[in-house]
Protein backbone atom coordinates (compact mmCIF):
# COMPACT_ATOMS: atom_id res chain seq x y z
CA UNK A 1 0.00 0.00 0.00
CA UNK A 2 1.43 3.37 -1.02
CA UNK A 3 0.88 6.56 0.95
CA UNK A 4 0.84 10.06 -0.58
CA UNK A 5 4.12 11.87 -0.15
CA UNK A 6 2.45 14.72 1.71
CA UNK A 7 1.12 12.48 4.52
CA UNK A 8 2.74 13.32 7.86
CA UNK A 9 2.82 10.76 10.65
CA UNK A 10 2.64 12.40 14.05
CA UNK A 11 3.92 10.85 17.22
CA UNK A 12 1.18 10.82 19.87
CA UNK A 13 2.00 12.12 23.33
CA UNK A 14 -0.36 11.36 26.22
CA UNK A 15 -0.33 13.59 29.29
CA UNK A 16 -1.92 11.96 32.34
CA UNK A 17 -2.89 14.26 35.20
CA UNK A 18 -4.57 12.98 38.39
CA UNK A 19 -6.68 15.78 39.81
CA UNK A 20 -7.52 16.29 43.45
CA UNK A 21 -7.72 19.83 44.74
CA UNK A 22 -6.54 22.99 42.91
CA UNK A 23 -9.61 23.20 40.60
CA UNK A 24 -8.79 26.84 39.97
CA UNK A 25 -5.51 25.78 38.34
CA UNK A 26 -6.92 23.25 35.85
CA UNK A 27 -7.88 25.67 33.06
CA UNK A 28 -4.42 27.25 33.16
CA UNK A 29 -2.87 23.77 33.27
CA UNK A 30 -4.70 22.65 30.12
CA UNK A 31 -3.83 25.88 28.32
CA UNK A 32 -0.13 25.74 29.22
CA UNK A 33 0.12 22.05 28.29
CA UNK A 34 -1.41 22.83 24.88
CA UNK A 35 1.02 25.67 24.26
CA UNK A 36 3.99 23.62 25.45
CA UNK A 37 3.26 20.48 23.43
CA UNK A 38 2.42 22.44 20.27
CA UNK A 39 5.99 23.72 20.33
CA UNK A 40 7.28 20.17 19.71
CA UNK A 41 7.61 19.38 16.01
CA UNK A 42 5.88 16.23 14.74
CA UNK A 43 3.88 15.55 17.90
CA UNK A 44 0.15 15.39 18.52
CA UNK A 45 -1.21 14.96 22.03
CA UNK A 46 -4.06 13.92 24.27
CA UNK A 47 -4.61 15.28 27.76
CA UNK A 48 -6.18 12.83 30.21
CA UNK A 49 -7.59 14.42 33.36
CA UNK A 50 -8.53 11.90 36.05
CA UNK A 51 -10.79 13.29 38.76
CA UNK A 52 -10.09 11.37 41.97
CA UNK A 53 -13.43 12.36 43.54
CA UNK A 54 -12.19 15.83 44.37
CA UNK A 55 -14.61 17.50 46.83
CA UNK A 56 -13.65 21.00 45.65
CA UNK A 57 -15.44 20.98 42.30
CA UNK A 58 -12.66 19.77 39.98
CA UNK A 59 -15.06 17.65 37.92
CA UNK A 60 -17.21 20.65 37.00
CA UNK A 61 -14.11 22.54 35.87
CA UNK A 62 -12.96 19.52 33.84
CA UNK A 63 -16.35 19.34 32.10
CA UNK A 64 -15.98 22.97 31.02
CA UNK A 65 -12.51 22.20 29.65
CA UNK A 66 -13.51 19.18 27.56
CA UNK A 67 -16.54 21.04 26.18
CA UNK A 68 -14.18 23.33 24.28
CA UNK A 69 -11.03 21.20 23.77
CA UNK A 70 -11.13 18.04 21.63
CA UNK A 71 -7.67 17.04 22.86
CA UNK A 72 -8.91 16.43 26.42
CA UNK A 73 -10.34 13.19 27.81
CA UNK A 74 -11.90 13.14 31.27
CA UNK A 75 -12.24 10.26 33.72
CA UNK A 76 -14.33 10.54 36.87
CA UNK A 77 -13.59 7.91 39.51
CA UNK A 78 -16.46 6.63 41.64
CA UNK A 79 -14.71 7.63 44.87
CA UNK A 80 -11.33 8.77 46.11
CA UNK A 81 -8.89 5.93 45.45
CA UNK A 82 -5.61 7.83 45.79
CA UNK A 83 -3.16 9.55 43.48
CA UNK A 84 -1.32 6.51 42.13
CA UNK A 85 -4.56 4.65 41.43
CA UNK A 86 -5.85 7.67 39.53
CA UNK A 87 -2.60 7.68 37.56
CA UNK A 88 -3.12 3.99 36.73
CA UNK A 89 -6.64 4.75 35.49
CA UNK A 90 -5.21 7.40 33.16
CA UNK A 91 -2.46 5.09 31.94
CA UNK A 92 -5.04 2.40 31.15
CA UNK A 93 -6.84 4.65 28.64
CA UNK A 94 -3.74 6.38 27.26
CA UNK A 95 -2.83 5.70 23.65
CA UNK A 96 0.36 7.70 23.24
CA UNK A 97 3.72 6.49 21.98
CA UNK A 98 5.06 8.43 24.97
CA UNK A 99 3.25 9.24 28.20
CA UNK A 100 3.89 12.17 30.52
CA UNK A 101 2.66 11.95 34.11
CA UNK A 102 2.42 15.17 36.13
CA UNK A 103 0.55 16.74 39.05
CA UNK A 104 -2.34 19.14 38.64
CA UNK A 105 -1.22 22.02 40.90
CA UNK A 106 1.27 23.50 38.40
CA UNK A 107 4.26 22.84 40.63
CA UNK A 108 5.24 20.48 37.81
CA UNK A 109 5.77 22.96 34.97
CA UNK A 110 4.16 22.10 31.59
CA UNK A 111 6.93 24.13 29.97
CA UNK A 112 9.37 21.33 30.88
CA UNK A 113 7.56 18.75 28.72
CA UNK A 114 9.54 19.53 25.52
CA UNK A 115 12.82 19.08 27.41
CA UNK A 116 11.65 15.73 28.78
CA UNK A 117 10.50 14.61 25.33
CA UNK A 118 13.75 15.65 23.65
CA UNK A 119 15.81 13.87 26.31
CA UNK A 120 13.80 10.70 25.76
CA UNK A 121 14.64 10.75 22.05
CA UNK A 122 18.31 10.21 22.96
CA UNK A 123 17.57 6.52 23.50
CA UNK A 124 15.99 6.43 26.95
CA UNK A 125 12.76 4.71 27.94
CA UNK A 126 12.17 6.70 31.13
CA UNK A 127 13.07 10.28 31.89
CA UNK A 128 12.45 11.29 35.49
CA UNK A 129 12.09 15.00 36.21
CA UNK A 130 14.58 15.84 38.96
CA UNK A 131 13.58 18.83 41.08
CA UNK A 132 16.98 20.09 42.17
CA UNK A 133 15.47 23.16 43.84
CA UNK A 134 12.20 21.96 45.35
CA UNK A 135 9.81 24.77 46.20
CA UNK A 136 8.37 23.07 49.30
CA UNK A 137 8.56 23.73 53.01
CA UNK A 138 11.68 22.66 54.90
CA UNK A 139 9.58 20.21 56.95
CA UNK A 140 8.16 18.53 53.84
CA UNK A 141 11.59 18.30 52.19
CA UNK A 142 13.11 16.78 55.34
CA UNK A 143 10.32 14.23 55.70
CA UNK A 144 10.52 13.36 52.01
CA UNK A 145 14.30 12.92 52.19
CA UNK A 146 14.05 10.54 55.17
CA UNK A 147 11.26 8.58 53.50
CA UNK A 148 13.17 8.06 50.25
CA UNK A 149 16.39 7.06 52.02
CA UNK A 150 14.51 4.38 53.94
CA UNK A 151 12.68 3.37 50.76
CA UNK A 152 15.97 3.02 48.85
CA UNK A 153 17.33 0.73 51.54
CA UNK A 154 14.14 -1.31 51.84
CA UNK A 155 13.63 -1.84 48.11
CA UNK A 156 17.29 -2.06 47.00
CA UNK A 157 16.59 0.60 44.35
CA UNK A 158 17.86 4.13 43.85
CA UNK A 159 15.19 6.50 45.13
CA UNK A 160 15.55 10.23 45.66
CA UNK A 161 13.28 12.90 47.08
CA UNK A 162 14.01 15.04 44.01
CA UNK A 163 12.03 12.63 41.82
CA UNK A 164 8.27 12.14 42.14
CA UNK A 165 5.70 11.27 39.46
CA UNK A 166 6.65 13.90 36.89
CA UNK A 167 8.39 12.30 33.96
CA UNK A 168 8.00 10.79 30.51
CA UNK A 169 7.64 7.06 29.81
CA UNK A 170 7.77 5.10 26.55
CA UNK A 171 4.85 2.95 25.49
CA UNK A 172 6.70 -0.28 26.32
CA UNK A 173 7.28 1.03 29.85
CA UNK A 174 3.59 1.88 30.24
CA UNK A 175 2.57 -1.54 28.92
CA UNK A 176 4.94 -3.17 31.41
CA UNK A 177 3.62 -1.02 34.28
CA UNK A 178 0.05 -2.03 33.47
CA UNK A 179 1.01 -5.69 33.90
CA UNK A 180 1.50 -5.13 37.64
CA UNK A 181 -1.29 -6.95 39.45
CA UNK A 182 -0.68 -5.94 43.06
CA UNK A 183 -2.99 -3.57 44.89
CA UNK A 184 -0.43 -0.99 45.96
CA UNK A 185 0.89 1.31 43.24
CA UNK A 186 3.78 3.74 43.63
CA UNK A 187 4.96 4.98 40.25
CA UNK A 188 8.62 5.87 40.98
CA UNK A 189 9.35 2.48 42.57
CA UNK A 190 7.37 0.50 39.99
CA UNK A 191 9.10 2.28 37.10
CA UNK A 192 12.62 1.83 38.49
CA UNK A 193 11.95 -1.85 39.21
CA UNK A 194 11.33 -2.46 35.50
CA UNK A 195 14.97 -1.82 34.70
CA UNK A 196 14.60 0.01 31.39
CA UNK A 197 17.11 2.65 30.32
CA UNK A 198 16.53 5.58 32.65
CA UNK A 199 17.77 9.13 33.03
CA UNK A 200 17.10 11.95 35.48
CA UNK A 201 16.72 15.39 33.91
CA UNK A 202 16.97 18.52 36.03
CA UNK A 203 13.84 20.66 35.77
CA UNK A 204 12.47 23.75 37.45
CA UNK A 205 9.91 23.36 40.21
CA UNK A 206 7.30 25.99 40.98
CA UNK A 207 6.08 27.04 44.41
CA UNK A 208 2.52 26.20 45.35
CA UNK A 209 0.56 29.37 44.63
CA UNK A 210 -2.52 28.49 46.65
CA UNK A 211 -4.01 25.68 48.69
CA UNK A 212 -2.00 22.96 50.33
CA UNK A 213 -0.89 19.44 49.56
CA UNK A 214 -3.46 16.69 50.10
CA UNK A 215 -0.68 14.62 51.67
CA UNK A 216 -0.88 15.33 55.39
CA UNK A 217 1.79 14.02 57.77
CA UNK A 218 -0.50 11.12 58.70
CA UNK A 219 -1.05 10.21 55.05
CA UNK A 220 2.67 10.42 54.31
CA UNK A 221 3.52 8.11 57.22
CA UNK A 222 0.81 5.67 56.13
CA UNK A 223 2.09 5.79 52.55
CA UNK A 224 5.64 5.17 53.74
CA UNK A 225 4.62 2.04 55.68
CA UNK A 226 2.42 0.79 52.83
CA UNK A 227 5.17 1.18 50.24
CA UNK A 228 7.90 -0.36 52.39
CA UNK A 229 5.83 -3.36 53.44
CA UNK A 230 4.46 -3.90 49.93
CA UNK A 231 7.74 -3.58 48.03
CA UNK A 232 10.17 -5.16 50.48
CA UNK A 233 10.54 -8.12 52.85
CA UNK A 234 13.48 -6.52 54.63
CA UNK A 235 11.46 -5.78 57.80
CA UNK A 236 11.08 -9.54 58.22
CA UNK A 237 14.83 -10.00 57.78
CA UNK A 238 15.51 -7.24 60.28
CA UNK A 239 13.27 -8.99 62.82
CA UNK A 240 15.23 -12.20 62.32
CA UNK A 241 18.50 -10.36 62.94
CA UNK A 242 17.11 -8.54 65.99
CA UNK A 243 15.73 -11.77 67.44
CA UNK A 244 19.01 -13.59 66.89
CA UNK A 245 20.98 -10.70 68.45
CA UNK A 246 18.73 -10.66 71.51
CA UNK A 247 19.08 -14.42 71.91
CA UNK A 248 22.89 -14.21 71.72
CA UNK A 249 22.92 -11.26 74.13
CA UNK A 250 20.72 -13.12 76.60
CA UNK A 251 23.14 -16.08 76.59
CA UNK A 252 26.08 -13.78 77.37
CA UNK A 253 24.10 -12.03 80.13
CA UNK A 254 23.16 -15.39 81.66
CA UNK A 255 26.80 -16.58 81.54
CA UNK A 256 27.90 -13.32 83.17
CA UNK A 257 25.52 -13.82 86.09
CA UNK A 258 26.61 -17.46 86.49
CA UNK A 259 30.32 -16.57 86.47
CA UNK A 260 29.80 -13.70 88.91
CA UNK A 261 27.84 -15.95 91.26
CA UNK A 262 30.38 -18.80 91.32
CA UNK A 263 33.68 -16.95 91.04
CA UNK A 264 33.10 -13.48 92.53
CA UNK A 265 30.40 -14.45 94.99
CA UNK A 266 28.01 -11.75 93.74
CA UNK A 267 24.39 -12.70 94.47
CA UNK A 268 21.92 -12.71 91.57
CA UNK A 269 19.68 -9.64 91.61
CA UNK A 270 16.01 -10.00 92.49
CA UNK A 271 12.78 -9.66 90.55
CA UNK A 272 13.49 -6.19 89.05
CA UNK A 273 15.92 -7.47 86.43
CA UNK A 274 13.59 -10.35 85.61
CA UNK A 275 10.58 -8.08 85.12
CA UNK A 276 12.50 -5.63 82.93
CA UNK A 277 13.76 -8.52 80.82
CA UNK A 278 10.25 -9.93 80.48
CA UNK A 279 8.80 -6.59 79.45
CA UNK A 280 11.56 -6.12 76.90
CA UNK A 281 11.08 -9.60 75.44
CA UNK A 282 7.30 -9.30 75.32
CA UNK A 283 7.66 -5.92 73.60
CA UNK A 284 9.94 -7.47 70.99
CA UNK A 285 7.53 -10.35 70.48
CA UNK A 286 4.52 -8.08 70.06
CA UNK A 287 6.44 -5.93 67.61
CA UNK A 288 7.44 -9.02 65.60
CA UNK A 289 3.86 -10.32 65.62
CA UNK A 290 2.68 -6.90 64.45
CA UNK A 291 5.09 -6.88 61.51
CA UNK A 292 4.05 -10.40 60.52
CA UNK A 293 0.42 -9.30 60.85
CA UNK A 294 0.99 -6.44 58.42
CA UNK A 295 2.37 -8.85 55.83
CA UNK A 296 -0.56 -11.21 56.38
CA UNK A 297 -2.98 -8.30 55.95
CA UNK A 298 -1.24 -7.27 52.72
CA UNK A 299 -1.47 -10.83 51.43
CA UNK A 300 -5.16 -10.87 52.38
CA UNK A 301 -5.78 -7.66 50.43
CA UNK A 302 -4.04 -9.11 47.38
CA UNK A 303 -6.01 -12.35 47.64
CA UNK A 304 -9.31 -10.44 47.36
CA UNK A 305 -8.34 -9.33 43.83
CA UNK A 306 -10.59 -6.29 44.01
CA UNK A 307 -10.29 -3.66 41.27
CA UNK A 308 -7.79 -0.97 42.20
CA UNK A 309 -10.09 1.76 40.88
CA UNK A 310 -13.60 2.15 39.46
CA UNK A 311 -14.46 4.66 36.75
CA UNK A 312 -17.85 6.34 37.00
CA UNK A 313 -17.65 8.30 33.73
CA UNK A 314 -15.36 8.75 30.74
CA UNK A 315 -16.15 11.82 28.67
CA UNK A 316 -14.62 13.50 25.64
CA UNK A 317 -15.26 16.60 23.54
CA UNK A 318 -17.57 14.60 21.23
CA UNK A 319 -19.64 13.36 24.19
CA UNK A 320 -20.11 16.91 25.46
CA UNK A 321 -21.13 18.21 22.03
CA UNK A 322 -23.14 15.25 20.78
CA UNK A 323 -26.31 17.28 20.53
Amino acid sequence: MKFPLNVTFLMLLSIVVPTYGAPQRLAALASRIKESVNSITGVDYELILVNDACPQGSWEVILNIIATDPKVKALNLSRNFGQHYAITAGLDVSKGDWVVVMDCDLQDLPEEIPALFNAAQEGYDIIFASREDRQDSAFKKLGSSVFYKILSYATDTHQTSRVANFGIYSRKVIDALLRFNEQLRFLPVNARWLGFKTKELTVSHAAREEGKSSYSLTKLVRLAFDVIFSFSNKPMGMLLKIGFSIAVLSVFVALTFVLRYFFIDVPVQGWTGIMVSLWFMFGCLLFAIGVVGVYVAKAFDEAKQRPIYIVDEILTYNDMNAN
